[in-house]
């Protein structure tokens, strides 16, 4: 690219006389009362479109009310004013003076020499003038047959892929990887509609005789008669029996009354056995029924009546045989809410998909293009 050059300087002649022209025609710092103004610029000559800063020093005593010039937009026509700094009073003499600082940031975009008037400055509303100043902005020589020599083309940079720029676009791959994965298997599962299989492991029961002595000490380490409540003894241990009878025999005892269970076993069954029993449900009904209250040997006599009835008619079976548990299997169809839960999936999966595809395409299209 070419650089730009400077056009040739005026004559050193002309810039004297150029310099004694300013001094004659123009007042030097203002100085009357104790107030002085003074004006100067960082440089003289400048380039079309560079900036320049112009200082303004005001002096006077710290009594004195002050008033800078306020410009807006120019100085004078073809010096732009860009910036106004804020104004910088430094106290002196023991606060007596004050000396006031104002800087002024301009430029220009047309090559010429400027002159810039006295700044005036107001101290107690009397106008007081800084010294002029001169600006010579030079244009910067262009190649007529090349205007774009200045702007010239650069070459691309290429800077190598690192980690941190495949960092966002690789977990973004994964994540879409995994998306798809359970997008697929749910559309697989809704499409399939198999009815959802399970199994149950069921524990064996104990055998009728062995639950029904368990209750039985429960009952006799309660003690319930001993509480002064008969009623709940007894209820309890013919509901014992009802439930032993129904499980031993098959007979529903427990929807039938103490007679039909008693007329049921000695038709059935070894009449010696049930006579202690019969006994049982005669005194639980008398109890029961008609607040009847059992001495306490007959709560124990029962007792054990009901004991001998469960040994004498228990199925024998093996000690030594431990019955293993079962599974069960069991079919449940597929509810209208699981598919609906399973579409809903489907969608807002397919949604995240959509979503961090676009944004994994947008980062490779800004790696590679």
């Amino acid at each position: 690219m070419k650089e730009c050059k400077m056009t040739k300087q005026p004559y050193p002649w002309l810039k004297v006389a150029l310099t004694l022209m300013c001094c004659i025609l123009i007042p030097r710092v203002s100085v009357a009362q104790n107030v002085t103004v003074d004006a100067s610029i960082d440089s003289l000559q400048r380039f079309i479109g560079e900036q320049a800063r112009i200082k303004l020093e005001v002096s006077c005593d710290a009594s004195q009310k002050l008033q800078l010039p306020l410009f807006t937009d120019t100085i004078v026509k073809g010096v732009e004013v860009i910036e106004v700094a804020k104004a910088d009073t430094q106290y002196l003499n023991n606060r007596e003076r004050m000396l006031v600082t104002q800087e002024y940031t301009v430029t220009s975009f047309d090559s010429a020499t400027y002159y810039l008037p006295p700044f005036e400055v107001l101290v107690d509303e009397k106008p007081y003038y800084s010294k002029s100043l001169a600006l010579m902005v030079y244009p910067m020589e262009i190649d007529a047959e090349n205007p774009e020599a200045i702007f010239g083309p650069k070459d691309i940079l290429q800077l190598p892929l690192s980690w941190e720029d495949w960092k966002g676009v690789t977990w973004k791959f994964v994540l879409l990887v995994l998306l798809i994965v359970g997008v697929v298997y749910l559309i697989i599962r809704y499409i399939d509609n198999k009815p959802i299989i399970r199994k149950v492991k069921v524990e064996p029961k104990l055998p009728p005789h062995q639950q029904a002595m368990m209750e039985i000490e429960r009952i006799k380490e309660e003690k319930t008669w001993q509480k002064g409540d008969p009623k709940a003894y007894y209820t309890e241990l013919t509901d014992v029996i009802r439930v032993y009878i129904h499980e031993r025999f098959g007979f529903n005892a427990m929807e039938k009354t103490s007679a039909e269970i008693i007329d049921y076993l000695q038709e059935n069954k070894d009449k010696e056995a049930i006579e202690d029993l019969k006994l049982l449900f005669q005194t639980a009904d008398l109890v029961k029924f008609a607040k009847y209250a059992p001495l306490l040997n007959e709560n124990d006599m029962n007792l054990m009546s009901a004991v001998d009835f469960i040994n004498q008619t228990k199925m024998e079976v093996d000690p030594n045989e431990k019955p293993a548990p079962t599974e069960i299997t069991i079919e449940e169809k597929r509810s209208r809410q699981a598919k609906m839960a399973l579409i809903a999936g489907i969608i807002v999966l397919a949604v995240l998909l959509l979503v961090v595809g676009f944004y994994m395409g947008r980062d490779i299209y800004n790696l590679f293009f």
